[in-house]
């Protein structure tokens, strides 16, 4: 995996606020290379010096293995969850609210 990859993966991530999520398909489509799998590649390997917890599945269920540390996590920072998913609809992060706009899309190369 490219180490470039990585770097706008884990930045993308800590763009997220607290109290809102992106899933893994939301950070591969502001990057703008790769998708959900590749994000979650980078998340598995490089994620624990990010808010992790804060990127999921698009049904808004927390990555596997960690599904209780995240939803704490998310609780505790008023994310909408319910029944051991966040609220996509309410808790989703539009990254076009971020200020100023990153330049994430650095040519059509792969991850």
């Amino acid at each position: 995996m490219n180490e470039e990859y990585v770097e706008l993966v884990l930045s993308a991530v800590e763009l997220v606020p607290p109290g809102r999520v992106a899933s893994y398909g939301d950070i591969a489509e502001f990057v703008g290379r790769g998708g959900a799998r590749q994000v979650g590649q980078v998340m598995s390997r490089h994620g624990a010096a990010v808010p992790w917890w804060r990127v999921v599945r698009s049904d808004g269920q927390p990555a596997r293995g960690h599904e209780q540390e995240a939803l704490a996590r998310l609780e505790a920072e008023a994310a909408p969850t319910r029944a051991g998913r966040v609220d996509m609809d309410r808790g989703r992060f539009d990254f076009g609210e971020t200020s100023p706009r990153m330049n994430f899309h650095r040519g059509s190369q792969g991850p």
